[in-house]
């Protein structure tokens, strides 16, 4: 049994379903083909510690009004064995479920049996999952989109994986197309400059101006001299591509790692291209009458679809677009690979492309449902007050790397996963770099270090160390503060299983900063050191527990659990 919930939903489950046997045997209730019992924890703690509307459900069959077949259904209850303490009817018919405290006291047991594993689930049932985000084009600095994207996917990896899926982090490369054309223009034009003099050479209008740019070129020179200037413009552009193009990605690949993600797999664009699967996706689609030719070009059919309109697959000059290579890239995650689920991180400005993508996998008997799409918002920088675009130390736009020199992984991925993800994100500089509790990341480790410093001086001072569960009595806790604490710890899977659901992890950390909240209203009323052995040792295991769930929230989202602060 991985959580307390699934525990108290069984025994539900059976206290009801025995009910209805028990008054159709009765003949107080007609017998009645049941549908999935539904069990609830109600927004309001007066309306029971859970509630089910199954009579309501079921109204129809029963054939007299639900609150009375609740009732009757109350009843026939048998509550023996079970943390039900005792059953209500409310409202048209819904059943409220009492429980008593021993509920509480086995969710601790559980986490304390459970350690670093307590809140993983079966729910996924290894189904494999893809999960593909940043992808950022390899032509310069991560910037603020590709931050809250990389933390939000990497937190959605890490909740599913947690949630019992077999999931495989990926990295799309576009390594071909527009934006390198434009890449290899821009390193030969500071090539150029660098040796003729930059008023000698013109710099493409929308070639990319970054100091990154400049520096390849003066490295490619230290290097290699002037070896290409004998080159023809076509081959010199290749040249600098295939010099610059690697030191990007690894550059990309060193910065995500500093942040806290590690990819199982790195994709590149232009193998697709390579290896034929492009030339034969379009070719598939042509075949099987889901393209049409028109002004020279090849077009995705929209009516076939059910599309809007028609998009174009290879253009008036042969060239294939990108939607060709990203159908070619899909069709590889779902056909060749076997993936049972793709999930894509992109920025809100593609909302336009997910119906395209979601349509354009049915020709290759992929559902749409199997590909999910999270999209997320802008986040807006801002520091004392006001918006913040350009980075001191550089002077240009604020990177993942400016970021991460500022204010440090940890607030980083904390402050990006505080909002939902089709939220905007106004990101406090000041606030993050904060040790206050107004800063959350701060707030949650404090409560951390915290507990940790408790267990050592009790350890180091007083010789004192936690007790086998089998050897303390958890039935003296009973204080609110207490027993509200443990029943948010007992949350945590629920909160995971919620979390994969809904692909949100920012229930995770609005949890965590909840469960810190609880822990300081606890040690705030209820001491540790100085009472009795037998409610010192109980009190003693909460504290542990609510050490154990925060480290492994802040490990879910990568986050480290300092023991000092």
């Amino acid at each position: 049994m991985n959580s307390i919930y699934e525990k108290i939903r069984q025994q539900i489950n059976r206290v009801v379903k025995d009910a209805f046997e028990t008054c159709a045997k009765n003949q107080t209730l007609p017998a009645v083909e049941l549908p999935e019992i539904i069990v609830e924890v109600p927004r309001e703690r007066g309306f029971g510690d859970f509630s089910t509307n199954v009579v309501m459900q079921a109204a129809r069959q029963l054939r007299m009004p639900p609150r009375k077949a609740a009732e009757m259904l109350i009843q026939a209850m048998d509550l023996k064995d079970t943390y039900i303490e005792r059953v209500e009817c409310a409202g048209p018919g819904f059943i409220n479920f009492y429980l008593n405290r021993y509920w509480l006291y086995d969710a601790l047991k559980l986490i304390q049996e459970k350690q670093e594993h307590y809140g993983e689930l079966d729910m996924g049932r290894n189904v494999r999952v893809n999960v593909e985000f940043v992808s950022a084009n390899p032509t310069g600095p991560l910037h603020m989109g590709n931050a809250r994207g990389g933390a939000l996917g990497d937190c959605i990896a890490n909740v599913l994986k947690k949630a019992g899926y077999d999931v495989t982090r990926e990295f799309y490369i576009n390594d071909t197309g527009n934006q390198i054309e434009k890449f290899g223009l821009s390193l030969e034009a500071r090539y150029l400059q660098q040796l003729l003099g930059e008023d000698q050479v013109p710099f493409p209008e929308d070639g990319y101006h970054g100091e990154d740019i400049i520096e390849h070129a003066k490295a490619y020179i230290a290097q290699h001299g002037d070896s290409l200037l004998k080159e023809t413009p076509e081959k010199r552009r290749e040249i600098l591509v295939q010099y610059a193009l690697p030191i990007n990605i690894e550059r990309i690949r060193k910065m995500l790692s500093d942040y806290g993600i590690e990819y199982d797999v790195w994709f590149s664009e232009k193998t697709l291209h390579d290896n034929g699967e492009v030339a034969d996706t379009i070719q598939f689609l042509k075949d099987n009458g889901y393209t049409v030719e028109k002004d020279g070009a090849l077009w995705l059919s929209g009516e076939k679809l059910g599309l809007e309109k028609d998009e174009v697959l290879v253009r008036n000059n042969g060239v294939p677009t990108y939607l060709a290579a990203d159908i070619a890239y899909h069709r590889n995650k779902f056909v060749k690979r076997g993936f049972d689920w793709c999930i894509n991180l992109w920025g809100a400005d593609h909302h336009g492309h997910v119906a395209r993508m979601k349509a354009a996998m049915a020709p290759f008997g992929v559902s749409a449902d199997r590909l999910h799409v999270v999209l997320f918002q802008l986040v807006h920088l801002y520091r004392n007050g006001e918006i913040v675009r350009m980075s001191k130390r550089t002077g240009k736009s604020i990177s993942l790397e400016d970021l991460l020199e500022e204010v440090g992984r940890d607030a980083a991925r904390f402050f990006f996963n505080l909002k939902t993800s089709g939220s905007h994100l106004d990101f406090d500089l000041d606030l993050a770099v904060s040790q206050s509790n107004e800063n959350p990341v701060y707030y949650v480790q404090y409560a951390h270090a915290r507990i940790c410093s408790l267990i050592r001086k009790l350890k180091e001072e007083e010789g004192i160390t936690l007790k086998d569960v089998a050897e303390i009595d958890l039935t003296l806790l009973t204080k609110d503060e207490e027993l509200d604490l443990i029943r948010k710890l007992a949350e945590y899977p629920e909160e995971i299983a919620l979390s994969a659901k809904t692909l949100e992890p920012s229930r995770l950390t609005r949890y965590v900063m909840d469960v810190a909240a609880h822990f300081h209203s606890f040690y705030n009323a209820c001491r540790v050191k100085g009472e009795e052995e037998p409610l010192m040792m109980a009190r003693l295991m909460l504290v542990d527990s609510t050490r154990i769930v925060i480290k492994n929230v802040l490990d879910l989202i990568s986050i480290h659990a300092p023991e000092k602060m």
